[in-house]
């Protein structure tokens, strides 16, 4: 039976710092009414809001057995991610970030008219997500250097606009400042390591993984997460480091420890009570131990047809 595409209910965030959402917006609805698609935009527009928002799409689409879409970042994405994997709806995505590392990933284009022309023709596909405590993560969340290498990258982008270079020099001249060294307790697969470490990265986006060269991309692919830690290093040590990482060739690199897992537990050594933490592109703070693991069952997610595939089948 052929699969026929549900209402889709549309959030948008106008408050992420993205100048043309409104503009998007429009331009997705007046797709989607060109092709008959049934469809609702929600867009939040105020820091803020856009929890409630989610909530309103959320309920539409249980009430109409449709499809919530996030049109956004990585962090909008992994907001509508948590609310429809906590309902088991089916959800969408059209990638309008930086990076769209998990758009592209499950093959959605970065150009907006393209993206809902892939949705249109889209079916879905059970997508394995990762779970630290009891928020789900669709990129990474890490420790560290990380979070800080965030919170400085918005700052940047804020002051020079959100380009890629901006992004990427910015997070240059974080690494390259150094930072504090945390001694981690990390206890997986029935054996517990003592590491010190500048940041704890844990990947669920094989593409991310594939760019930087690690092994541990086959390992995603099956639906496993992957664990990185980097070492203190020299400044010219560290540049070499990042050099590599752009070559697609961080495996096997000085410095550079990384190995997969199904669940991880993360003590800090000196047994903090909370730590800062970077998921999606968003910083909070979480009660100690952290706990990695793959969710317990996956995100139904609308992904468009492979090129050899049938669009019905």
């Amino acid at each position: 039976m052929a699969f026929v595409l549900p209402p889709m209910f549309i959030v948008f965030n106008a408050a992420s710092g993205q100048a043309d959402t409104l503009r998007a917006s429009e331009q997705v609805a007046s797709r989607l009414r060109t092709a008959g698609q049934a469809h609702h935009i929600f867009v939040a527009q105020a820091p803020g809001e856009l929890g409630s928002v989610i909530g309103r799409a959320v309920h539409g689409a249980r009430d109409a057995g449709g499809a919530v879409v996030a049109a956004g970042g990585d962090g909008t994405l992994n907001a509508v991610a948590q609310a429809a994997w906590n309902s088991r709806l089916l959800m969408g995505v059209l990638p309008l970030g930086t990076f769209n590392y998990f758009g592209r990933a499950h093959g959605m284009p970065t150009e907006l008219d393209d993206a809902v022309d892939a949705l249109l023709r889209a079916r879905p596909r059970p997508v394995p997500l990762g779970l630290l405590g009891e928020r789900v993560f669709l990129v990474n969340a890490s420790v560290g250097l990380y979070p800080r290498l965030l919170l400085q990258r918005e700052q940047a982008k804020r002051r020079f606009g959100r380009h890629r270079g901006v992004a990427l020099l910015s997070g240059l001249r974080t690494l390259l400042r150094g930072g504090s060294v945390m001694t981690l307790q990390l206890h997986a697969q029935g054996q517990m390591r003592v590491v010190r470490t500048r940041t704890l990265f844990v990947g669920n986006n094989d593409l991310q993984l594939h760019a930087l060269g690690l092994r541990e991309a086959l390992a995603v692919e099956q639906g496993r997460l992957a664990a990185i830690t980097l070492q203190p290093l020299s400044t010219l040590r560290t540049l070499w480091l990042v050099l590599r990482g752009a070559l697609g060739r961080l495996d096997g690199a000085e410095g550079v420890d990384s190995f997969a897992f199904d669940r991880l537990v993360v003590q800090p050594r000196r047994r903090a009570t909370s730590m800062q933490v970077a998921m999606d592109g968003e910083v909070l703070r979480m009660a100690t131990p952290l706990v990695f693991q793959t969710a317990p069952h996956p995100l139904q997610l609308l992904v468009p047809p492979d090129e050899d595939e049938e669009p019905d089948a």
